[in-house]
């Protein structure tokens, strides 16, 4: 992805009061300045890379230690992997999308990494009960809906704003984005509530992998067709 990547970039802003001699009545105004431009290609390469250090550790390094962890219901490298690597992900949907200022940003990036985090909780947290506890599931739901409701509106306003076209393939990658990280919740209800084959930890364990393939190779070529070419 790095080799055969173009140089497309995107402006990262930020809008810091300035004084505005023109406004009588507060004498301050916002205006957004850019700070630096973000390459697209090196951010797709790295959310695909932090996946890759990850199963290369998991798979020979770590191995005894993840199979272990394993007959525990657990996989943390999975939930530290996630944290970066998805948060990337939302980083770059929603620059797409037209979020460009720095701190929200940042915000966006956190709130996804507390998502996953919450995911690592809930396995932590039910070592120590005998009933399932959805506390950890529910506050990860509620930090993971945050970016992609900003990431809709920043979409929506684009999408009416008068001569603004949004590319087909930005539709594909929110659509389909948003479908992926939706079933990730799923895989883990259903891991929870032991339904089916998911009595069985390592069936949604494999479930998280396809998923993570999946959504990681879909935002990686839908992005290299649509701007990285």
């Amino acid at each position: 992805m790095l080799g055969i990547s173009s140089s497309a970039s995107l402006p990262v802003t930020t809008s810091y009061l300035k004084l505005d001699p023109h406004d009588l009545k507060f004498g301050v105004i916002s205006m957004p300045e850019k700070i630096f431009d973000v390459r697209l290609g090196p951010m797709v390469a790295a959310f695909l890379f932090l996946s890759a250090v990850a199963h290369f550790l998991l798979a020979l390094p770590l191995r005894k230690w993840y199979e272990a962890n394993l007959g525990k219901w657990m996989n943390p490298l999975r939930w530290y992997e996630y944290a970066l690597s998805s948060s990337l992900m939302i980083w770059v949907i929603a620059m797409l999308c037209g979020v460009y200022d720095l701190w929200l940003l940042i915000c966006l990036f956190i709130l996804c990494a507390v998502m996953n985090l919450m995911g690592l909780m809930m396995e932590i947290h039910n070592q120590m009960t005998d009933r399932t506890s959805w506390v950890s599931f529910i506050i990860g739901c509620l930090a993971g809906v945050v970016p992609w409701v900003v990431i809709i509106a920043y979409f929506a306003g684009a999408a009416r704003t008068l001569g603004v076209t949004i590319p087909a393939f930005v539709y594909g990658i929110v659509i389909s984005i948003l479908f992926t990280f939706n079933v990730f919740a799923i895989n883990m209800v259903l891991q929870y509530k032991r339904v089916g084959k998911w009595k069985q930890y390592l069936y949604g364990e494999k479930v998280y992998m396809v998923l993570s393939l999946v959504a990681k190779s879909a935002l990686a070529w839908q992005m290299f067709s649509g701007t990285l070419r």
